[in-house]
């Protein structure tokens, strides 16, 4: 596949073939000389900005199915965009061409059913706005401009996991493309082997236009916010998070972490807290972190649609970004995580601009994701472990491959230092202890998947025979391009 045998100044023409096709349809299909050419391929992560060839923006699965049967034709390297979050590349290309589904951004809730259907270009505040005006909700990320997509193709973790588990776990139903232009639908009545696979690494296996999630009552608000403190205040965080792991019942989360964020530039830990129910009791439940005497307390009480927008002023488009994802367990000890305060602070205060980075430690109660097993679906990162995250941001592309390195070195030594074994020869019992979301486009396929690996990649050649879809996380072996 992808053996381009046209001369590559010929190739513009191949675009200008789709342009014609689609015309009329409703697709866009958008050239470097376009309007909007240039919008359509920012992404979240500046290093990740590339100048593809073309950008198609389908409105109906019926764009995406003549898309992928021109692609096929004319063998035309391509990715798929949802909400442009990943900082792995995989949703940018060069010399290829950009399957855009940001147009596609319809959300349908069947309040009867508990249901909820969102397109396959859904950001997340699309799904919980209109969810919180049936007072429902579902299991969603921590940031509302991330695409759905993405984070439910690879897991989802969110604020009402410890209560419902993963994003996948609610997941009824999804329409997919698949590499031959089929529009099928896959749950667990219908091509089940396939709704396997899609929960944990759908991105393999096509181009998902609807996902349809179960969705639970949330008429209340809920108690949340930003506590800031003193990096001197970083022991007894360390306390507390070891006490909230036996405390919390499920309605909780706490995401703690350091930074040295604007305008002081001064090392910070960073917490943010979440209590579905009231604030009475939620104070009472944080109580001790609240006498820590935070510089910054953001909490209240807030309408659940309006909590993930919460973090989006740390999680804006600008900079160069890169996200590393390892894992730990509790109790940690407190000179632990202070050296790697030390270490984080030590790298980014000698390299300039890159204050806005960030070490955090996802507590998000797992009780509930552990109720299901490392085989009943292809995420395998199930586990007695929470997810700890790097979100490196700089400016200066000469810090790439340097920051690259430096971030899998610090996620390895919490990860293991932390207690979180890493032995696959039992990973399909313990879990992975890498988050597919937070890794990169080159760690191999064992690495997130453990055991379920081989299954993979025999339903890769069932489903994706050629490998079509084969940027992101690799099952099989990335097809040659050659250029005559």
């Amino acid at each position: 596949m992808f053996a381009l045998s046209e001369d590559m100044d010929s190739l513009p023409d191949v675009y200008k073939l789709l342009s014609e096709e689609l015309k009329g349809s409703g697709a866009v299909v958008l050239m470097p000389d376009s309007e909007g050419y240039g919008a359509s391929i920012k992404r979240w992560s500046e290093h990740c900005e590339k100048r593809a060839r073309a950008v198609v923006l389908p409105t109906t699965p019926s764009h995406v199915s003549t898309t992928l049967s021109f692609i096929r034709t004319h063998e035309i390297p391509f990715v798929v965009r949802g909400g442009g979050h990943s900082t792995s590349g995989s949703s940018s290309i060069e010399d290829g061409l950009v399957i855009d589904l940001s147009k596609m951004r319809n959300v349908t809730v069947d309040a009867e059913a508990r249901t909820i259907t969102a397109e396959g270009g859904t950001i997340w505040e699309d799904v919980d706005v209109e969810a919180a005006k049936f007072g429902l909700a579902t299991v969603g990320g921590t940031v509302n401009h991330t695409g759905v997509g993405g984070l439910t193709l690879g897991g989802g973790y969110g604020y009402l996991s410890g209560r419902y588990g993963l994003t996948i776990d609610n997941l009824l139903a999804v329409d997919i493309v698949l590499a031959s232009g089929e529009l099928v639908r896959a749950s667990k009545e219908e091509n089940a082997d396939l709704f396997w696979a899609v929960r944990g690494a759908g991105q393999n296996f096509g181009v998902v236009t609807a996902f349809v999630f179960k969705a639970y009552p949330q008429p209340d608000p809920v108690f949340a916010g930003t506590l800031v403190f003193l990096a001197e205040k970083l022991p007894g965080i360390v306390e507390f998070a070891n006490k909230f792991h036996t405390a919390n019942d499920g309605n909780q989360v706490l995401l703690w972490g350091f930074s040295c964020p604007p305008p002081l530039k001064a090392p910070v830990v960073l917490t943010q807290i979440f209590h579905n129910g009231d604030e009475a009791f939620a104070k009472t439940f944080f109580a001790d972190l609240l006498a820590l005497g935070p510089v910054v307390d953001t909490t209240a009480m807030v309408p659940y649609e309006k909590l993930n927008a919460l973090l989006n002023p740390t999680a804006g488009f600008d900079g160069r970004k890169l996200f590393g994802g390892g894992a730990f367990k509790l109790p940690l000890s407190p000179v632990f995580v202070q050296a790697l305060l030390g270490d984080f602070l030590d790298f980014i205060s000698e390299r300039d601009r890159m204050n806005e980075s960030l070490m955090l430690f996802e507590t998000v109660p797992y009780k509930k994701v552990v109720q299901v097993s490392n085989e009943a679906m292809s995420f395998s990162n199930r586990g007695d472990y929470y997810n700890v995250a790097t979100c490196f941001k700089w400016f200066d592309p000469k810090l790439d491959a340097e920051i690259r390195d430096f971030s899998r070195a610090l996620l390895k030594k919490a990860s293991q230092a932390a207690g979180v074994i890493q032995d696959s020869a039992i990973r399909s019992v313990e879990g992975v202890g890498t988050y597919g979301n937070y890794s990169e486009s080159d760690t191999p396929a064992s690495e997130i998947y453990g055991s379920n690996a081989k299954k993979l990649a025999e339903l890769k050649h069932k489903y994706d025979p050629d490998n079509l879809f084969s940027r992101g996380m690799r099952l099989v072996p990335r097809p040659v391009v050659v250029v005559n």
